[in-house]
């Protein structure tokens, strides 16, 4: 059975794609089976990995039942992605039928079981597809800048997820908060970090220690459709997602040692 970890944070520009690219694909380079589904109609996971997001179907063709999700997985040298484009903003409006948060969940039933992992990328919103995300995954990982603003978005993040945890999915598990764009040397960087680990413990996680630092790299590797673990392997970036996934894995791997009832 797959391990299904969203990427979540409903402020945009935190870093949330690029580490979903480069979590789907450290992830298989380690030859794990990884699908990646992006949930955001702006289309930036498929885009940013060299796909063609307008002339191929979707997770929007998924949902509306037009297209199987076999039909929808294109294989790439980073592993299985599901693209999105610009018709998946018609959700909220569209899927407003009975039942529409388990939209996700019905529609990788017939695939789970074919993966190791599956990771997906949410809008830059809380959301109808955010919510499909949580309700059909076992962990959450939080991207957010060392800003202020970023930290307040993790805080109304929490009552959207206690929620979905409470009704739809009580194995909803917060993976961690992961700090992106990070200058330790900014006394607003440290700042933020200390109350990042505050609101972590609200969210019975912890920051993740790797925290990413910035490099031009990063903005780059998306025009060369490409992850930045491959487009600049020796880069700040790259060696800080190398340990970012290293903790990923240990700590969905406790998470779900600690999932399994006593005898």
């Amino acid at each position: 059975m797959s391990v299904i970890i969203t990427l979540t944070n409903q402020k945009g520009g935190v870093g949330k794609t690029t580490t979903t690219a480069t979590l789907i694909t450290g992830l298989s380079l380690q030859e794990y089976k990884v699908l990646g589904i992006d949930l955001d109609p702006q289309g930036n996971l498929g885009f940013s990995l060299g796909l063609d997001i307008e002339n191929t179907a979707t997770i929007y063709d998924v949902f509306r039942g037009t297209t199987k999700i076999e039909d929808a997985i294109q294989k790439t040298e980073y592993g299985d992605i599901i693209p999105s484009n610009i018709l998946l903003s018609s959700a909220e409006l569209e899927f407003n039928r009975s039942g529409r948060e388990y939209l996700l969940k019905e529609a990788l039933a017939s695939v789970s079981d074919q993966y190791d992992f599956i990771i997906i990328d949410t809008p830059p919103a809380l959301n109808i597809l955010t919510v499909n995300a949580f309700v059909c995954s076992d962990h959450l990982i939080v991207p957010m800048v060392p800003e202020i603003l970023s930290l307040l978005g993790v805080s109304q993040l929490k009552e959207t997820a206690q929620t979905v945890k409470k009704f739809y999915n009580s194995k909803l598990n917060v993976l961690g908060l992961l700090l992106t764009k990070y200058n330790k040397r900014t006394n607003l960087a440290n700042e933020v970090a200390d109350m990042a680990a505050e609101i972590a413990k609200q969210l019975d996680t912890t920051v993740f220690n790797a925290k990413i630092r910035s490099s031009v790299s990063v903005a780059e590797s998306p025009a060369h459709g490409s992850c930045v673990l491959l487009y600049a392997p020796r880069s700040k970036p790259t060696l800080d997602y190398i340990d970012f996934i290293e903790e990923v894995l240990i700590r969905s791997k406790v998470a779900q040692k600690k999932s399994k009832p006593r005898k």
